[in-house]
């Protein structure tokens, strides 16, 4: 059995699910625009070029889901996914994902975005296996923090690493390993795969992919 990994945003997205969930609740009034758009787009730009502090994001990102009821907010997720998900959901990227599940592999979706916004856009591709960064729940409710690992940068392998172990399946059992991403933050866990592919990649990707001679394709 091969095992497959896919990063999600500007990778099986044709954009970021973190980025556009916080411009999807500015638009609707949720949050103050003047405050959190220029503070989105500075994180933003800090994760593209690799400056991002992970932590200082999750207090921001995680924030606004400890302010509302879990029913409020999966109605808005609703609403997210016809407004701005499926929108980024090109059929290439729907036909990469069914074709590895069809042949039998075990599929995961790997991403530093937030189980809450990324669950629902896990089950849209059909993938059973997400791993993400998980918010802090207490008694269904959230409280605006972060549990265990982000799965960011080094966090990817490491959480990688727990759920391979959870499932008694070390990496090295595989009989081979893919991991398609568009960013250079995700160099860790491309280094790690047997099967590194670089996909509509970031200019510092597309340089290092050039320069090992790993696929580079476009899902656009």
């Amino acid at each position: 059995m091969e095992l497959v990994l896919f990063d999600l945003d500007n990778t099986l997205l044709a954009g970021d699910s973190d980025y556009e969930w916080a411009q999807f609740l500015i638009d609707r009034g949720v949050l103050d625009r003047a405050t959190y758009e220029a503070e989105n787009d500075r994180f933003f730009a800090q994760y593209k070029a690799g400056t991002l502090d992970i932590y200082e994001f999750l207090d921001f990102q995680l924030a606004p889901l400890a302010r509302y009821p879990r029913a409020q907010l999966d109605a808005w997720h609703a609403e997210f996914m016809d407004a701005k998900i499926r929108p980024m959901i090109g059929p290439p990227a729907r036909r990469l994902v069914a074709r590895h599940l069809d042949a039998g592999s075990l599929c995961a979706i790997v991403t530093a975005t937030n189980s809450f916004v990324t669950g629902p856009i896990a089950r849209e591709f059909g993938v059973a296996h997400l791993i993400a960064t998980e918010p802090e729940a207490h008694a269904g409710a959230y409280t605006g923090k972060v549990t265990g690992i982000p799965a960011f940068r080094t966090g990817k392998v490491a959480r990688l690493e727990q759920w391979l172990g959870g499932l008694g399946r070390p990496l090295a059992t595989f009989s081979g390993s893919w991991f398609y991403s568009d960013s250079h933050n995700d160099l860790p866990l491309l280094e790690m795969v047997k099967h590194p592919v670089a996909v509509d990649p970031d200019e510092r990707l597309r340089g290092l992919a050039t320069a090992r001679g790993w696929p580079i394709i476009s899902l656009r």
